[in-house]
Formats: structure tokens, sequence, C-alpha cells
């Protein structure tokens, strides 16, 4: 008699080992990167080189502020650059509240959010205006020494990269505005996942240029 215990089922060793090797893919880190929606790897992908460009900016500066000997603390610090430091990190607070405010429904809610972010991030580009002015008084001109001509060009360049984050805000801020008008295109507008990625990019972008000026803002208040 035939012995059925000892039949062996020939196994597909390479669809076996292809089945894990795809189950481990999804679980490395290049499985991780492939699910980043590709909004947000854009703004992942601008986070690295804004940082690269502002860490040789830095370490310009720096190295301009020992080659020149200027002491620290000849010039006051301009008064305008802590305050809008501060409102920036309320932009900040204002903002974080947007996704509960989309996850609740709260199309109204959320138009004031990024209203409110809208106005304040203007306010800290016109503060930082103010600031250079305060820096012409005190004499420190752009085309005066390289490490005066360094903190317009690392403050300017910072408020150029605030504005883009205005200009993504202030379109999102017109779509949300424009479906909260309407019951029906409110109700597309919320079950459509992709404004809720755009929420999250815009969100990681903000938070990203938050933290970049408060450690600019350090530098420049130990080493001014």
């Amino acid at each position: 008699m035939l012995n059925l215990a000892a039949v062996q089922v020939p196994r597909d060793d390479r669809n076996l080992s292809s089945g894990t090797g795809r189950r481990a893919a999804g679980g490395t880190a290049f499985g991780r990167i492939e699910r980043v929606p590709p909004l947000l790897m854009v703004v992942y992908l601008a986070m690295v080189g804004i940082t690269m460009m502002f860490v040789t900016l830095v370490a310009m500066y720096l190295a301009s502020r020992g080659q020149n000997g200027v002491p620290h603390g000849l010039h006051p610090f301009p008064r305008y650059f802590s305050l809008s430091t501060v409102v920036l990190l309320v932009s900040s607070y204002t903002l974080a509240q947007a996704p509960r405010l989309y996850r609740a429904d709260d199309l109204a809610g959320l138009v004031r959010c990024l209203g409110a972010t809208l106005v304040l991030g203007c306010i800290f580009s016109g503060l930082q205006v103010q600031g250079w002015r305060e820096l012409v008084q005190q004499g420190v001109l752009f085309a005066g020494e390289k490490s005066g001509t360094f903190v317009y060009v690392i403050s300017g360049l910072h408020v150029l990269h605030v504005v883009a984050g205005l200009i993504f805000l202030l379109v999102h801020l017109l779509r949300t505005l424009h479906a909260e008008r309407d019951a029906v295109r409110s109700l597309v507008f919320i079950r459509n996942p992709y404004h809720l990625r755009q929420l999250r990019a815009l969100l990681t972008y903000w938070h990203f240029i938050d933290v970049l000026w408060v450690g600019l803002f350090a530098m420049f208040l130990f080493s001014y």
C-alpha cells in the first residue's frame, strides 16, 4: 500500500522566497519611503535642501565675524527680530489646530485657523522688514561688513521661504473657503484625502520654517 504520510508535496521555493521578500521589503526603510505621499516627499526633500543652504550660510557668517574681529554686542540686537519670533511661534500654534478642525468637519473653524495663520505670517514678514530698518539705523548696512551682509541675506532668505509658505497657505484657505459655503462641496472636500495630505504638508513645512527661524534667532542672539 502507498503510505500517504510519506508522500511529500513539492514546494515552490521561488514563490515562497519571493513572497517572503515582498513582505520583508514592505517593512524596510525603502518600503516606508514608497508609502510616503509624493507631495509630502517633495516637502521633505525641500526641507533637506533648505537646511543645507542655511547651515552653509551660518558657517560663512560665523567665519566672517571671526575674520573681521567684530566684538560681540557692538550693536544692540534688533528688537523687531525678537518680536517677530514670538509672532511666528504663535502662528505655528494656530496652524497646529488645523488637523483637529478638519477631522471634526469644522470647515468654518478651519477657515478662521488658516486665516489667522496667514495674518500672523504677514505680520512676521513686516516685523522682519522693521528689523532691517533698525539695522540700518545702527549703521549695519547690506553693503558694509560681510557679517552684516550675512544677517540681511540669512534673514531675507528665511522671509522668502515664509512667503512661499504663505502662498501655499492662501491657496488652501481659498479652497476651504469655497467649499465651506456649500454643504455638498463641504462634504466632498472633507471626504477627499488629498486635501488632508495638503494640510499635513503645509503643517510640516510651516513648523519646519518656524523651528529654522528659532535656530537662526538663537544663533544671532549669541553671536551678533
